[in-house]
């Protein structure tokens, strides 16, 4: 069960509008990927990012926090916390595949 209810979030755009449609990730060796900025939701203070690498044609995702550094700029990080990301993923399928109240 999320901690998080679809009446607490809201979708946004900060990112695309500050990026661009697609953003490129450096991992801790260095590599580069590109990844597809999929959607953008906000939920209380928190904001995340919901990533698909443009190389894999899966229907895999990855959802970032977004944070803005001490320079004012906007960054990308993992979700480190476990249970955060559940409830966050859980809630992204919610917002994405409302169910139909039965």
């Amino acid at each position: 069960m999320s901690d998080f209810s679809v009446h607490q979030a809201a979708w946004t755009n900060r990112l695309k509008e500050t990026f661009g449609p697609t953003v490129e990730l450096e991992d801790e060796d260095g590599t580069t990927s590109v990844f597809d900025l999929t959607a953008e939701f906000v939920v209380g203070d928190q904001s995340y990012a919901v990533l698909q690498s443009v190389d894999d044609k899966s229907e895999e995702y990855d959802i970032l926090k977004v944070v803005t550094s001490a320079e004012g700029n906007l960054e990308l990080v993992t979700i480190d916390d476990d249970e955060e990301w559940e409830n966050i993923a859980e809630l992204y399928d919610e917002m994405t595949f409302p169910q139909d109240d039965i």
